[in-house]
C-alpha cells in the first residue's frame, strides 16, 4: 500500500497557515500539526522528557509534569546553542510520530504537515510538496497581537527574526498562498486541491 502525498504547509508567525489548514481540513484532508504536536510529546515521550531533563535541568518541568515553557524560552530564545539543541531534541521525535501519523490515514489522496519550522527542521526535504502562506509584516504582526494578547511587539519581532525569512521559504515552495488580503483564499487552496487530488489520482 503506497503513502499518500504529504504536503507541508508553513509560513512565518501570523502569515495564516491555520486558517489555510482548517479550509483545507473542511475539504477531507487529514492535517497534522507539528507544533500541537510537539508540545503534546514533550510531556509524554519518555525518551524527549529524560532528554530535556539531562540539556536543561528538573526546573525544565513542573511538578504536575507540564513543560515550564517560561522557562525554556527564558533560556533558549536567548542562546541560539541552546536553542539548537532543544530543536535537536524535538524535531526529530515529531518526525517520527509525523510517520506513524501517516500510516493511519493511507485512505487519503493526500495528508499536510503544518509546521511554522518546516526549513529550519529539515523536514522540509521529507515531503513531495511545500505550500508557504504568506503575509506583510505590518499584518503578521497585527493578527498576532490580537491573537497573543501576552506577547508584546518586541517578542513578535524577536521571533520573527529568527524565522527563515519568505523569500528562502519560496525558494523551496511547490505552491505560494497570498493572504495580505489582495486575493481571496477559498479559491487559492481549491485549486491546489483540485491538483493534489487528480495528481493522486493519476498516479
Amino acid at each position: 500500500m503506497n503513502s499518500p502525498v504529504a504536503v507541508g504547509i508553513t509560513g512565518g508567525i501570523g502569515s495564516g497557515k491555520s486558517v489555510v489548514c482548517h479550509i483545507f481540513s473542511l475539504l477531507g484532508v487529514p492535517v497534522y500539526y507539528a507544533d500541537v504536536q510537539a508540545k503534546t510529546i514533550t510531556e509524554t515521550d519518555p525518551t524527549v522528557i529524560k532528554s530535556i531533563n539531562s540539556e536543561f535541568g528538573a526546573e525544565a518541568f513542573s511538578e504536575d509534569g507540564t513543560l515550564n515553557r517560561r522557562y525554556l524560552a527564558d533560556i533558549a530564545f536567548h542562546n541560539p546553542e541552546k536553542l539548537s539543541r532543544l530543536n535537536k531534541i524535538i524535531h526529530p521525535a515529531v518526525e517520527k510520530d509525523f510517520r506513524s501519523w501517516i500510516k493511519t490515514h493511507y485512505s487519503a489522496p493526500f495528508v499536510i504537515k503544518e509546521a511554522a519550522l518546516l526549513l529550519e527542521s529539515g523536514s522540509y526535504k521529507n515531503l513531495d510538496f511545500i505550500i508557504v502562506v504568506f503575509s506583510t509584516e505590518g499584518q503578521r504582526i497585527s493578527r498576532i497581537m490580537a491573537r497573543d494578547k501576552h506577547r508584546t511587539l518586541a517578542d513578535i519581532k524577536a521571533i520573527m527574526s529568527r524565522q527563515t525569512d519568505d523569500a528562502a521559504k519560496f525558494a523551496v515552495s511547490h505552491f505560494r498562498i497570498d493572504n495580505t488580503g489582495t486575493k481571496l483564499l477559498i479559491p487559492q487552496v481549491l485549486k491546489i486541491h483540485e491538483f493534489l487530488v487528480n495528481l493522486n489520482q493519476s498516479g
